[in-house]
């Protein structure tokens, strides 16, 4: 079905929408006959009207590319979206022709999800035409929105205000490859049941426990859960970020994610002392430079770096070494006794973890980190950089740029000669392994024998791209999440000083105390999870009106179709979809309005939303009369310039979103955003392999990047891998797919710790 082209997919799904249509026009006068006659009006109307859109895109796609053997870039990863949204459209709607007159079709539950898809291939069309106004916009090649700041926060203003709920509920991961699509499911009832239990100043094993027992309604009903999940991501502060993806620091977890990891001999946590040594110049050697310890925001400090290597090799259990072990309990002897020493190793590689600047530690990423020194042989030194907002740029920066330094000082302590050195990162790593080469390369010292990034961050402002527009639907990067963590870095985000008490307390003790209200929440959870099970076995309780006998049957489905219920006075809440629940706000509907979701003029609510609790009340006010303002003002002429007369996308219910527009003025920095750094300062960097993801929000970083440094002469190579999300080497045991993806990774830092073959003499 994928190898269909565009026009034959969608000539094929107007054909079987057309015939749906007529034949479930033909059941009657039942309500679920006419939403389903309507849903395949839908159907054809956004097929037919996406088509064109996507055709433009595809036809001006290869000019942003890379080269002519990496046809990748955000419009391209639009157009494939899109297409996996008409597959799906397209499957479903042979299913359902085939199987409409069985006795076993089950049209509430096809019903349902066909309305999902519908409203995700509404709002996919939104996008493309937002992806064509980008490509008016723009520099010609260039990816990233330009122009004056004030229209770039118009245009992502207006952008975030679309509906995304259907993207989290029924519709998730439907891009992504389906081996990973249970984990995504597990991740977003997981965020969805964390985020109830968020205010409640509780950590750890707490919120873990209670979420455990609330998760069940957020499984079986996909509506609320993506309804929840677009309130979490549109209000939620970036320490509720932090919070969530450093649930896997707890020990319990991180001890179960190291059993199914490689064993190595060596495990050992360091702290490097804040003390300024010499580094020599490289231009002359006999000169050297002072390397000082990080200062930035909280003045000197040590260092947290993490070795890790496969075997146990001369210098890694010296005394020098063992002086700088920070105890970690029962994990630190990880480091076994042999008889033997292997010899020191001739490479090195020094890694920066992701995790959007303000999450994860070394532990987090320990799983593939340990595979990674078993297929290379080699050491790794994995830095433990601080994080924001509570350590804004550029103090990770700076750390990362002290161990580096350090390493290449102390490199035999290492197990390493440093013959070849290697920096590695992901995400924001990526971002901290171009800039640290940057800094090296500034203060004239080694910078190293090469770089690989994997989906690397190197646009740090908060501008649109074609790739962006997908954070619309990305379950682990969401662009409100991405704004939030940018802002932070770059200083803009403050402290949270509401747990005070928390901090006072520190990591031992908040595990303490944790581990007593555990049982605390074990008890109260459970009895909160058996009354959501009352409740709803109550709501299904309800008697329902007995429809009238027919005199004759075709079949049990098509009576079904035929009867003439009310689903909004009869059907449970549970059985209810977002459709439904805005006709239910309705006091008229007309039949008219139903066929397309396009023709449903849907702003953002006028309620207050009574869960945005980070607001207070004259935030709320300012926030709310900056969007009535923009629904007055802005969508007079900067929407109808982008969607064609009649094409309404829906937009969010949520409420005000809280999310920075503005980039700070600090984020051009080419220390923080690469990607603007002059032409001679890209010259500095070293051979830089990058990997990148196809669906990825932040693909048209790597990209533009890459298409930089070729065009100063530098070496650069870029692979894209299909079907997978943002951060999958933290997934790499997950399937088949994403160890792929990983090996592709371990590839690229072999060619880079082999040494160049020397030239062979002319004869």
């Amino acid at each position: 079905m994928h190898s269909m082209d565009l026009h034959t997919m969608t000539q094929s799904l107007v054909t079987l929408a057309e015939d749906n249509m007529a034949f479930f026009l033909s059941q009657g006068p039942g309500e679920t006959a006419r939403r389903l006659s309507g849903v395949f009006a839908g159907i054809r109307e956004q097929a037919l009207g996406l088509e064109p859109a996507l055709g433009r895109l595809l036809g001006v796609a290869h000019l942003f590319d890379l080269d002519a053997e990496t046809p990748a870039n955000g419009y391209r990863s639009l157009v494939h979206t899109a297409r996996c949204c008409l597959a799906h459209l397209l499957h479903k709607s042979r299913y359902v022709a085939s199987n409409r007159r069985s006795i076993f079709f089950r049209a509430s539950h096809n019903l349902a999800e066909l309305e999902a898809y519908l409203t995700a291939l509404t709002q996919l069309r939104a996008l493309a035409y937002y992806a064509q106004r980008l490509l008016a916009t723009n520099e010609p090649g260039w990816l990233f929105f330009e122009g004056d700041e004030g229209l770039t926060a118009d245009f992502l203003r207006e952008y975030i205000t679309l509906h995304k709920g259907c993207f989290y509920g029924r519709c998730l991961g439907f891009q992504f490859t389906p081996a990973i699509r249970p984990f995504l499911q597990t991740i977003s009832i997981g965020l969805v049941s964390f985020g109830e239990h968020y205010k409640r100043n509780e950590t750890g094993l707490s919120v873990a426990a209670s979420s455990l027992f609330t998760s069940g309604r957020f499984a079986i009903d996909p509506e609320l859960r993506g309804t929840e999940f677009e309130r979490i991501t549109q209000n939620l502060d970036v320490h509720f970020w932090k919070a969530f993806w450093n649930i896997t620091e707890i020990e319990v977890l991180s001890s179960l994610a190291n059993m199914a990891s490689a064993t190595v001999r060596v495990s050992r946590l360091l702290s490097l002392p804040p003390e300024a040594f010499e580094m020599p110049l490289i231009a002359d050697p006999k000169l050297t430079v002072t390397i000082s310890p990080p200062l930035a925001h909280t003045g000197p400090g040590p260092v947290l770096v993490r070795l890790i290597s496969y075997d146990l090799r001369e210098g890694q259990d010296s005394e020098e070494l063992s002086r700088l072990v920070k105890s970690e309990g029962p994990r630190s002897l990880d480091l076994w006794p042999r008889p033997q020493q292997a010899p020191r190793s001739p490479s090195l590689v020094v890694h920066f973890h992701g995790g959007g600047f303000v999450a994860q530690t070394s532990k987090s990423h320990e799983p593939y980190l340990k595979s990674w020194a078993q297929e290379l042989g080699v050491p790794i030194l994995s830095i433990d950089y601080s994080l924001a907002p509570e350590a804004p740029f550029p103090r990770a920066l700076e750390e990362c740029f002290y161990a580096y330094c350090w390493a290449i000082k102390h490199c035999a302590l290492l197990g390493s000669t440093g013959e070849r050195i290697c920096l590695a990162g992901d995400s924001a790593g990526g971002n901290l392994c171009f800039t640290v080469s940057l800094r090296a390369a500034a203060y004239g010292v080694r910078v190293p024998d090469g770089i690989m990034a994997a989906y690397p961050a190197t646009m740090l402002q908060s501008t649109a791209s074609p790739s962006r527009l997908m954070s619309l639907m990305d379950p682990l990067l969401p662009l409100s999440v991405l704004c939030k963590c940018v802002s932070a870095y770059a200083g803009g985000e403050t402290e949270d000083h509401s747990d005070s008490d928390q901090k006072a307390l520190g990591m031992m003790g908040l595990v303490r105390r944790d581990t007593a209200l555990l049982f605390r929440d074990l008890r109260l959870s459970a009895s909160s999870w058996l009354n959501s099970f009352l409740e709803l076995s109550g709501h299904k309780s309800h008697p329902k009106s007995v429809p009238m006998a027919e005199p004759m049957r075709r079949s049990v489905s098509e009576a079904a179709l035929a009867q003439p219920e009310d689903p909004l006075g009869t059907d449970p809440l549970k059985s209810l979809t977002l459709h439904d629940l805005s006709l239910r706000s309705s006091t008229k509907t007309s039949d008219t309005s139903e066929l397309s979701l396009s023709a449903e003029k849907l702003g953002p609510s006028s309620t207050p939303s009574d869960v945005n609790f980070l607001l207070g009340p004259e935030d709320a006010q300012e926030e709310a009369e900056a969007q009535d303002e923009l629904t007055t003002k802005n969508r007079g002429h900067s929407v109808s310039a982008a969607f064609p007369e009649g094409f309404y996308p829906r937009r969010s219910s949520q409420g005000p979103t809280r999310m920075p527009l503005y980039s700070s003025p600090i984020a051009k920095n080419p220390f923080m955003s690469p990607l603007l750094a002059p032409d001679s300062m890209l010259q500095s960097l070293p051979p830089v392999h990058i990997v990148a993801c196809a669906l990825d929000p932040i693909l048209d970083d790597s990209v533009m990047f890459a298409r930089r440094l070729r065009s100063v002469g530098k070496s650069v190579t870029l692979r894209v891998v299909e079907d997978l999300p943002h951060g999958f080497l933290s997934l790499a045991a997950l399937c088949q797919e994403t160890r792929q993806a990983a090996a592709l990774c371990v590839e690229r830092i072999r060619l880079i710790l082999t040494p160049p073959e020397p030239a062979s003499p002319r004869v």
